[in-house]
């Protein structure tokens, strides 16, 4: 066992005075040590549960065999740290999670590890870790919070934030809006919508980290916590038989995970996780795959904000092995890929069947016949950007209008809400990307509040900073290469028409080679003045095609 390097010989016996001190016994130490890494905290609703989680693990490993050894990692709540500074520390925490838990994990020599995140970062910096580490690893989420309901429909933080902007277009009450903070997230859990933590919890299903129903089970069933004493037990199994992430995360694994993305409509986010993912895995992966894969991928759910479906009803549905299975008829899954339950993905899903066919389309009668993704180029984004797809409304997949152009998220929305956004303008937000905001914010704030106005038919955004999973409409992200790294976006003038073609992956400003050139001449990137953290990150974060991963990681 690794865990006998910590603990067994004459050279360990300090070691073991000091697991003495911890109230292990002898029989405890003979097992294999297993690291549960606690994501529980007090600040965000995705993880006000996991201390319960965390319980059920922990029974699940002793029932077969093993000793349990608690440790945490942080999280952030997007929610809570959207629209002013503190999202700036929301992306960055994603690599302060993978490289707390590799010194945990190789500082003690644990035998195992089983995760329990949940939320945006928390999820794929733990994914990010258990690659890197390379030892037998399960996940288990805590699970998506239940929908909402005002007036009678079901709603969720979306909706939340939209509502601000329809305040702002006094077409709702304050009264109206307190209503909706009062009822639009009823419990723990991650936001109910197909937001990134859902989004991600579901990708960690489809890659084979986690077992069935770890991204759709709702964080109050009764049945998340059978499925945390089947992940501790499961990873048990995983370190008799020495299957470790690696051996699960393939390059095979990853092209199942974009085809599911495509087919679920996961949020944009899932285009910066995936590819840090990889990374750390050994696997290269190119983002623009993703459009090769999204060409043959149907879009089967619409699930909020896309549609008014939320992961409940998904979970009612069948869940992800359902859609897997529907997808699979056509033939554009590996089914050959290990999973942490010692069987293959064609195994798992067997028998997986699609129990609503207004929540999960059926392969012949999908919401488009390409994916919920897709990565445009041109020369406003020469490197890529990204879209969701899935959540643009028929009549902006085409869209051409003048630029209104703006060097921070904040004063897009003084824009907004002042009303100087009209029908057909197209919003551009720059130097909030990886280096430039530093941190890469989600633009929520601003999407929201132009949907909230009434607007999200007829204006289009888009930035070198990203999106929640909560954004919907034309907003387009990630635009590589970024402002502060000397990108074209940088150059884009008040009035210049942007012309945005998602169904053939175009996004372009009609302004000449020769006139760019010109703009060029003697200019230089703006900077900011950081400090700390965002001050180290700033230096070493490559850009978000990249997957946004620190040089030399």
């Amino acid at each position: 066992m690794r865990s006998d390097n910590a603990k067994s010989g004459i050279q360990q016996a300090p070691a073991r005075s000091l697991f003495r001190a911890l109230g292990y016994t002898e029989e405890e130490l003979a097992r294999p040590l297993i690291g549960v890494v606690s994501s529980y905290n007090e600040i965000v609703p995705g993880h006000m549960n996991l201390d319960k989680i965390v319980e059920a693990v922990k029974q699940g490993v002793a029932m077969a065999g093993g000793t349990p050894v608690v440790f945490p990692a942080i999280a952030v709540c997007d929610g809570i740290a959207m629209g002013h500074i503190g999202m700036k520390y929301s992306l960055v925490t994603r690599d302060l999670i993978a490289d707390s838990t590799e010194c945990m994990a190789l500082a003690h020599q644990f035998d195992g590890l089983v995760m329990v995140p949940n939320c945006d970062k928390n999820v794929p910096g733990l994914l990010m870790a258990a690659a890197r580490l390379n030892i037998p690893t399960v996940f288990v989420s805590g699970g998506p919070m239940l929908a909402g309901r005002v007036k009678g429909e079901k709603k969720s933080l979306s909706s939340m934030f939209e509502a601000v902007g329809a305040y702002a277009a006094g077409t709702m009450t304050e009264e109206d809006v307190e209503d909706f903070a009062n009822r639009v997230c009823p419990t723990c859990g991650s936001c109910s919508g197909m937001y990134t933590a859902n989004s991600m919890n579901c990708l960690t299903e489809v890659l084979g980290m986690g077992l069935k129903g770890n991204g759709t089970i709702p964080a109050v069933y009764s049945e998340r916590i059978r499925l945390a004493k089947h992940a501790g037990m499961a990873v048990m199994d995983m370190v008799e038989k020495n299957i470790c992430p690696r051996d699960i995360m393939t390059e095979a694994a990853f092209r199942n995970a974009l085809t599911m993305d495509m087919a679920l409509g996961c949020s944009t986010n899932s285009m910066l996780h995936l590819p840090a993912i990889a990374h750390e895995a050994g696997v290269e992966l190119n983002v623009d795959i993703a459009n090769e894969i999204s060409a043959k991928t149907p879009n089967l759910c619409h699930l909020a904000p896309a549609g008014p479906t939320y992961m409940e009803d998904l979970n009612e549905a069948g869940g992800v092995y359902a859609v897997m299975n529907e997808i699979s008829k056509l033939g554009l899954l590996n089914l050959d890929c290990i999973t942490v339950t010692g069987k293959t993905v064609g195994e798992n899903i067997k028998g997986c069947i699609n129990k609503n066919p207004e929540v999960i389309r059926t392969v012949e009668n999908p919401y488009s016949a390409t994916g919920g993704i897709a990565v445009l180029r041109g020369n406003l984004a020469p490197d890529s950007c990204v879209v969701k797809r899935s959540a643009v409304v028929p009549e902006m997949l085409q869209h051409e209008g003048p630029a209104r152009v703006f060097d921070s998220e904040e004063e897009a929305i003084d824009a907004i809400k002042g009303g100087r956004i009209v029908a057909g303008d197209v919003v551009v937000i720059r130097y909030e990307g990886p280096k430039g905001g530093p941190g890469m914010r989600e633009m929520l704030n601003p999407t929201s509040a132009i949907a909230g106005m009434g607007l999200g038919a007829s204006v289009a955004l888009i930035t070198d900073g990203r999106f929640s999973g909560a954004s919907r409409g034309a907003s387009i992200g990630h635009v590589c290469p970024e402002a502060a790294a000397g990108g074209p976006i940088g150059l884009v003038q008040e009035g210049d028409i942007i012309a945005i073609d998602i169904n053939a992956n175009t996004i372009n400003m009609k302004v000449s080679d020769e006139e760019l050139a010109k703009r060029k001449e003697g200019w230089s990137p703006k900077k900011k003045e950081v400090s700390g953290y965002l001050k180290r990150y700033a230096a070493q974060v490559t850009s978000a095609d990249r997957g946004a991963v620190l040089k030399g990681n």
